[in-house]
């Protein structure tokens, strides 16, 4: 993820997270330790690419918002061994590509980049297709965070995932 990429990624934020969503300022700050030597974050976007319809013109409608639109977007912050899945989502009209479960798997290799012993993060409660996915990848229920998720009051489940060898990874369809 770029400083360019903030606008659709924000975007794409008010839409899935209407109640809790990121700041610019948020994004900003964990974008700023994304860089340079000592960097201990890592941020991704998935771009939805369109080909060229056959027989047309090389160029595309300027209103043709499907092409190299920002589909999805996750972070990881890693600090001494451990890594921390900060954010991840996907457009609705990705839900069940699975898109989502290719950005984990990125986020988990960018994991292993930085060394880490181990990957936590926090889901919703009522996020159940979440859960699944993490489930999928080895992460286990460890607690809650109450009130977690601001200004709705709504609680976060902890979830942890050991490393692993490469040969314990989950197969991933489709990535």
């Amino acid at each position: 993820m770029r400083w360019w990429d903030l606008d659709p990624v924000l975007e794409l934020e008010r839409d899935l997270f209407p109640e809790d969503a990121w700041s610019p300022g948020m994004f900003w700050s964990e974008l700023a330790h994304a860089r340079g030597p000592l960097a201990t974050r890592r941020y991704l976007v998935a771009e939805l690419q369109v080909p060229p319809r056959r027989g047309a013109a090389e160029e595309q409608p300027s209103g043709d918002r499907r092409a190299g639109r920002i589909v999805g977007y996750g972070g990881l912050a890693a600090i001494d061994g451990t890594g921390d899945v900060q954010t991840i989502a996907t457009a609705r009209d990705q839900w069940g590509s699975g898109l989502g479960a290719r950005l984990l798997s990125a986020l988990l290799a960018t994991a292993t980049d930085f060394e880490c012993h181990e990957v936590l993060l926090e889901v919703r409660v009522d996020n159940t297709r979440a859960q699944r996915l993490y489930e999928r990848f080895g992460f286990e229920p460890i607690g809650f965070r109450r009130g977690y998720y601001q200004p709705g009051n709504v609680d976060a489940l902890v979830m942890r995932r050991p490393s692993q060898t490469s040969s314990e990874a989950p197969s991933v369809q489709g990535t």
